[in-house]
């Protein structure tokens, strides 16, 4: 046997048994009153005390019974602790809001996260999830604006019977007095005649049950509240989610530089989900503006989570596992690429936006040499490959002078000219687009872009559908 202790190992030795000591030793010796007191007690319980001729005495058992009782006896053994059982993961309903237009390819997003029940719903889609499942839902999608959790749901026929449901949700496990909160109601269809009088019953309803079991109500924040809580009122019920997002899902953490008409980055990657470009094919975007489209296009071929650099409400709630949710971001950077394998290429007309978009990418955490921008007419510049997508955000409705109208025909020229064997989307609110350019689209997906109704038009630029007119 070796010498040599294990590290970190605790050895408890047990200390050699003292001697018995005696009658008197036990008792210490007492005087006065309460000696005297004491004395009378012992004469008392000496004369209750049966003499020893009076206790019953049981007969010895024979040898052979007493073996028998032994051997029959269950062997004692030492009880090992089983290793206990690991805790059912609790599930979440899950309903992730998105841009009108978008649901079906965020209900299929979803379903590639792993999350096999998601279907579309209006302006979003549903899912269900263990809470690891929606610290991992805010960090990767690209779609969705928010992560909200069901909490609570009843039906709901008067402002009083909100009240009654947000008392009856357990906001202590999520919560307290000492963060602040935010409360945001929405409807379709509901008879209540003032949203924001429901909204304060809900926050009322939320504050006062802190308060009975807490002491405390939590202060108000409109602007960077710790918890934030959506009310979502139809026309006889009423759903309350608990928001794990905080600030909205789009809000990556490296867009500063914004150019005259942005797109939501994930609007951007809905029309690259919709165009369905190939992250290993080339992509061009020649009104590239401050560079949304190209940098979401970037992230996703190079595997980068889409909120891997941004913070997220659910940090800031009660018992949040800070280590688990860095394990989770540790895996997600693992398996970010460090190079494409294709060309990505903006191009715009305006010298600021490329800056802007040149700043944008220092911020996005990409080398200057993952997307080329460059200053160049729409009308001129050539593809970068043989094959590969072109998505774009074009200037439309406000964004573009009367003058102007001739750039859409020459733009077209240029496609069918040099663009042959690429697949071309288009956004825009202008609906007669297809005509305007001369070209058959062979899908159209209705969108929104802000307030704006559009249109995401998908063409296939084919030579042979292109010829010129003899």
């Amino acid at each position: 046997m070796s010498d040599t202790k294990p590290g970190k190992t605790l050895t408890l030795k047990k200390k050699p048994a003292a001697a018995a000591p005696d009658a008197e030793q036990k008792r210490p010796k007492r005087a006065g009153a309460r000696a005297r007191q004491v004395a009378q007690l012992e004469r008392e319980r000496e004369k209750k005390q049966p003499t020893p001729a009076a206790l019953p005495v049981a007969a010895p058992a024979p040898a052979r019974e007493a073996d028998e009782r032994v051997r029959e006896a269950p062997p004692r053994r030492n009880r090992e602790r089983s290793p206990r059982a690991p805790a059912r993961a609790e599930i979440f309903r899950v309903f992730a809001p998105c841009p009108h237009g978008l649901e079906d390819a965020l209900a299929a997003e979803m379903q590639a996260l792993g999350f096999d029940d998601a279907t579309p719903d209006r302006a979003g889609c549903q899912f269900h999830a263990d809470w690891t499942g929606i610290l991992r839902a805010n960090l990767y999608s690209r779609l969705a604006t928010r992560i909200l959790v069901e909490v609570n749901h009843g039906p709901v026929h008067h402002e009083d019977d909100i009240l009654d449901l947000a008392m009856d949700t357990p906001w202590e496990r999520w919560f307290g007095a000492e963060q602040t909160l935010r409360v945001d109601t929405s409807a379709i269809r509901s008879p209540m005649q003032s949203l924001q009088y429901c909204n304060l019953r809900a926050k009322d309803g939320i504050c006062d049950r802190l308060r009975d079991r807490e002491g405390e109500r939590p202060d108000i924040d409109t602007v960077r509240p710790d918890a934030r809580v959506h009310l979502f009122l139809t026309e006889d019920t009423g759903t309350l989610y608990l928001d794990t997002s905080g600030e909205s899902l789009f809000k990556r953490g490296w867009r500063l530089e914004k150019g005259e008409a942005p797109l939501r980055e994930n609007l951007a990657a809905g029309l690259l989900a919709l165009a369905g470009w190939d992250p290993s094919q080339a992509l061009m975007d020649p009104f590239c503006g401050s560079g949304t489209i190209l940098i979401e296009a970037a992230w996703i071929a190079l595997g980068v989570p889409a909120g891997i650099w941004r913070p997220f409400g659910f940090e800031r709630l009660r018992n949040h596992d800070a280590r688990h949710w860095r394990d989770i971001k540790d895996d997600a950077r693992s398996h970010i690429a460090t190079q494409l394998e294709s060309p990505i290429v903006g191009y715009d007309l305006d010298g600021h936006a490329i800056d802007a978009a040149r700043a944008n990418l220092e911020r996005a955490w990409l080398t200057t040499d993952a997307i080329r921008f460059e200053v160049g007419d729409a009308r001129h510049v050539r593809p970068p490959a043989d094959t590969g997508w072109l998505v774009t955000n074009p200037p439309y409705g406000e964004r573009l002078e009367q003058e102007d109208d001739a750039l859409w025909a020459d733009w077209a020229q240029n496609l069918k000219q040099h663009y042959s064997g690429w697949q071309v989307s288009i956004i825009s609110s202008d609906l007669d687009l297809p005509r305007r350019m001369r070209l058959k689209p062979l899908r159209r997906y209705p969108l929104h872009n802000g307030s704006l109704d559009c249109r995401l038009f998908n063409f296939e630029m084919v030579t042979a559908s292109y010829r010129k007119p003899k």
